[in-house]
């Protein structure tokens, strides 16, 4: 006998550069610029003055983010439910221990939840750092190539 059930074929990855623009709409972040790093397991975000505060019951975490490289304006104020602290591996071989949050990310047409460690970025180039977990389902890098899924377009006044 013959199976001619059909199975549901996945949908080829989304070529993308390593660096691309990026959203985070829950955070009100509109655009930002993202480093893709494969050699980073999590994904981290730039952010400061965080502090954890309980709200009814559920441990959250407050802090503030400057989306665009090198500027100190716009500054977004944001909040998200802690789902974790984990010591993470940075850049430099050192560890330390940060707030993970869970958030919406927009990356060219698709968007879907990742989880973020908060840490202090401002040393770095980049606000955004998008790690093997955020991308090992739908994208595959080029690392010879940046901005494929468009570049910003700035709307002059």
């Amino acid at each position: 006998m013959t199976d001619h059930r059909t199975r549901t074929k996945a949908a080829p990855p989304i070529a993308i550069g390593w660096r691309e623009w990026a959203s985070l709409p829950e955070l009100g972040v509109k655009r930002i610029k993202a480093k893709i790093d494969t050699g980073a397991k999590t994904s981290a975000l730039h952010a400061f003055d965080i502090r954890a505060v309980e709200r009814g019951g559920a441990l959250f975490v407050e802090f503030a983010v400057h989306p665009i490289q090198k500027k100190k304006r716009p500054e977004v104020r944001c909040a998200a439910p802690v789902v974790a602290r984990r010591r993470i591996k940075s850049s430099n071989g050192g560890t330390e221990e940060r707030y993970v949050i869970r958030t919406k990310l927009k990356l060219g047409v698709k968007a879907f939840v990742i989880e973020l460690s908060l840490a202090n970025r401002d040393a770095m180039g980049f606000r955004l750092l998008l790690g093997r977990d955020a991308l090992k389902k739908s994208f595959v890098v080029e690392p010879g190539r940046s901005y494929r899924l468009g570049r910003y377009q700035r709307i002059s006044r």
